[in-house]
């Protein structure tokens, strides 16, 4: 604890970056990056979300399989006596050695594609960016060096899935549905063990000591993090690996394994499941195809490595972003011809929004301004930074196509794909429309704790882009 210290004092000697605005003839420095403090809000919002989250997921599993995907049900029975926390949980499978192996082999089947098979779908495929790819600044300055082959290994996986199913026949397709609250044992235990073992990294032999942040408080530092990119060598990092895989190639997976199950069990399959399976995949698609440039996201550019990523990719991400399918498994829904067409309406014009949006970003970044966006040059703001090195840098913040409509149109795209998945569930129960709402607070978070950042990093610049963009979201609203 006194060595955290120690480097805390040093780093905010050095400031983990800056915005621009002069101070007696000198740039003044101010915090980039997540908090060095912690009021008792955040305090208690961290407490919180360690304590119940994963009682969350454990009862919206235990509402599909015990109520039929019902959450009033299951309220009813606990508010008239008729069911406790406890008798649900006795009802529940138990743990199992079996899955927890079958599980392990996943995780390190997945290890050893991330590791140990050198990218080369980027040679086969025309526009398809793999292989050794350079991250975002640090806060310290640091650039670091990334393997980007996660397209590579989901063709891989699913390759051998379809290989599985249609030849060797392994296992049975749906192995992951009919092992799933087993599952959900074995991943709360990955999670926390990672989280734990990146929290203790930290302290005793970080990657980078210049990019550890450390608030002085235990449950803050364990839940958001304190190493900004924990590695072990040279290429296994922390924060990709478990942001992209396992949990993100697993989810075409499971969708996989509820479309299989719905076959056995009603002898068809809904379109609402096939729906579902298809815009889901295509966000999972465009992540691997993007993967390269996920690596100037908040999620790798902001955010540490702590509970909140390592826990919250293991459980949260393939257990809650899955219920849309788990729910259509025991509730199967034959959407009428008009209904699902607009549901793939809105899920592709939210695809268009969201890739859109992050392509004219990632043009502008690549071409340094020169480029065309929606048939004309773009316009931007001229702004500039510190990191905590002492190095001086510049940046353009773009204002043009949607970053000219709303600053953050990429979750407004994101937000309708969201409500897609949810709205071919139809209107009988809302534990599939957890997902939209779940996301809705998170990407309005985001935006407020991203605009917080920008703040800090570019300052008065800042206050410039947004008089030119008023809007996060939605035009002439929010």
């Amino acid at each position: 604890m006194d060595k955290g210290k120690n480097l805390r004092r040093r780093n905010k000697s050095r400031v983990s970056g800056a915005e621009p605005g002069l101070l007696d003839g000198r740039q003044e420095l101010r915090p980039w990056g997540r908090a060095w403090e912690v009021d008792w809000f955040s305090l208690c919002g961290v407490i919180l979300l360690l304590c119940l989250a994963p009682f969350i997921v454990f009862f919206f599993v235990m509402a599909c399989d015990q109520y039929q995907c019902s959450i009033s049900l299951v309220l009813l029975d606990l508010y008239n006596g008729e069911a406790t926390p406890l008798s649900i949980w006795n009802k529940a499978p138990s743990f199992s050695w079996t899955i927890a192996k079958l599980y392990a082999s996943w995780v390190t089947f997945q290890v050893v594609l991330y590791m140990c098979i050198p990218d080369v779908t980027h040679k086969l495929l025309p526009g398809y960016v793999g292989g050794v790819q350079e991250g975002a600044r640090t806060p310290a300055g640091l650039i670091n060096k990334y393997e980007i082959n996660g397209l590579q290994c989901w063709i891989i996986t699913h390759t051998l899935w379809l290989a599985n199913h249609n030849y060797f026949h392994w296992f049975s397709p749906t192995i992951i549905f009919d092992n799933w609250i087993p599952l959900l044992w074995c991943t709360n235990i990955l999670g926390y063990i990672v989280a734990t073992f990146a929290f203790v990294k930290a302290y005793l032999f970080p990657t980078n000591p210049e990019d550890c942040k450390f608030t002085g408080n235990i449950f803050y530092n364990y839940m958001m993090g304190v190493e900004f990119n924990p590695r072990i060598g040279k290429w296994f990092d922390f924060k990709l690996f478990f942001n992209g895989r396992p949990g993100i190639i697993a989810w075409t997976l499971i969708n996989l394994s509820y479309a299989a199950k719905q076959q056995e069990l009603y002898g068809y399959v809904t379109n609402s499941m096939i729906l579902v399976n298809v815009l889901q995949a295509i966000y999972v698609l465009d992540f691997f195809w993007n993967e390269a440039w996920y690596l100037k996201t908040i999620d790798i550019c902001h955010d540490h490595f702590g509970w909140y990523l390592g826990w919250g990719d293991c459980v949260w991400l393939p257990f809650l972003y899955t219920l849309q399918g788990l729910y259509l498994v025991y509730n199967p829904i034959q959407l009428s011809s008009p209904h699902a067409a607009a549901v793939l309406a809105i899920g592709l014009a939210g695809y268009f929004i969201f890739r859109s949006t992050n392509h004219q970003k990632d043009l502008f970044r690549r071409c340094d301004g020169k480029c065309s966006i929606w048939g004309r040059a773009p316009t931007y703001i001229e702004c500039s930074y510190r990191s905590s090195d002492g190095g001086f840098h510049r940046s353009k913040l773009l204002t043009s196509g949607f970053w000219g409509v709303a600053r953050h149109m990429n979750y407004t795209g994101d937000l309708m794909g969201a409500l897609a998945y949810c709205l071919a569930c139809g209107g009988g129960h809302l534990l599939p429309y957890f997902y939209v709402i779940y996301m809705t607070i998170l990407l309005v978070h985001r935006c407020i704790r991203d605009e917080h950042r920008c703040s800090n990093k570019y300052g008065k610049d800042w206050s410039r882009y947004t008089a030119a963009v008023p809007r996060r979201l939605l035009p002439g609203v929010f």
